[in-house]
């Protein structure tokens, strides 16, 4: 749909140029050329603006995840499970809504669960 508006709205341009050009040709078209060129430029750049901000790709949705720890979080040590190797925050992403790990070291890949703080 973007491309369409944007192809259309390069013919207006286009057209809009020839007429303002014509109104001050030899033979003249006045100001009725002058006219309807202004429009159809100011048209065309309308429906490149309108495209560019209001039509996005169907099915295109952003979500932002924020997650708020409760009191004083720090991270120490951040190891695997399962092999003990050093992990980073790059290697957890969100599956399924839920912080998921997966090791660099073993591949293991398994959900982070919070240990309780008492």
């Amino acid at each position: 749909m973007k491309t369409i508006a944007q192809i259309a709205a390069a013919i207006l341009i286009f057209f809009g140029v020839i007429f303002v050009w014509g109104a001050f040709s030899e033979q003249g078209g006045g100001t009725s050329y002058l006219a309807i060129g202004a429009i159809s430029v100011m048209i065309g750049f309308g429906l490149i603006w309108f495209a560019s901000r209001k039509l996005g790709e169907p099915g295109e949705t952003k979500v932002t995840y924020n997650v708020d720890l409760g009191g004083d979080v720090a991270l120490e040590k951040f190891e695997c499970e399962n092999c003990g190797g050093a992990l980073s925050s790059k290697n957890v992403s969100m599956i399924a809504g839920a912080p998921t790990v997966e090791c660099p070291y073993c591949g293991k890949t398994y959900q982070l669960k919070e240990k309780p703080k008492w």
